[in-house]
């Protein structure tokens, strides 16, 4: 199979997404890319840097979409994976975030720092010692 994979991009569900949106800008650097409205909140927003790219949508949203998903998308959060080339900056930059998982180095040689976002989904920051091992 030559499945050439281009981006892959997680889309995170919340009931409000504002603050997710200003949390991605202000602590981490991001640019909304894309936004689309609901009435006088946001029912959609995409954010980048880089070549990192991070979507939201809102419940209300999701069930006007994709309703026959919508109890499925409330049922939990997301857990990301995310690889920092320095996480004293993401220390310093999320100060005031819900740590869940204290500052530790892994036995796969990462230094991490676990915390959730405003809608509640969790986030690993990474930053590699060396190499990565397989």
């Amino acid at each position: 199979m030559n499945t050439n994979v281009k981006r892959i991009t997680p889309v995170l569900f919340a009931a409000e997404i504002e603050s997710c949106v200003k949390f991605w800008v202000e602590k981490m650097g991001f640019q909304p890319t894309s936004e689309v409205p609901d009435g006088d909140k946001l029912a959609f927003a995409m954010l980048q840097k880089g070549n990192v790219e991070l979507m939201y949508q809102s419940y209300l949203s999701a069930d006007k979409d994709i309703s026959a998903m919508s109890q499925v998308i409330r049922t939990g959060p997301t857990f990301l994976y995310v690889e920092v080339e320095s996480l004293d900056d993401v220390i310093s930059a999320t100060k005031g975030a819900d740590v869940v998982i204290p500052v530790r180095t892994t036995f796969y040689g990462a230094k991490e720092i676990g915390i959730k976002d405003p809608a509640g989904h969790f986030i690993t920051f990474a930053q590699f010692m060396s190499s990565p091992q397989a």
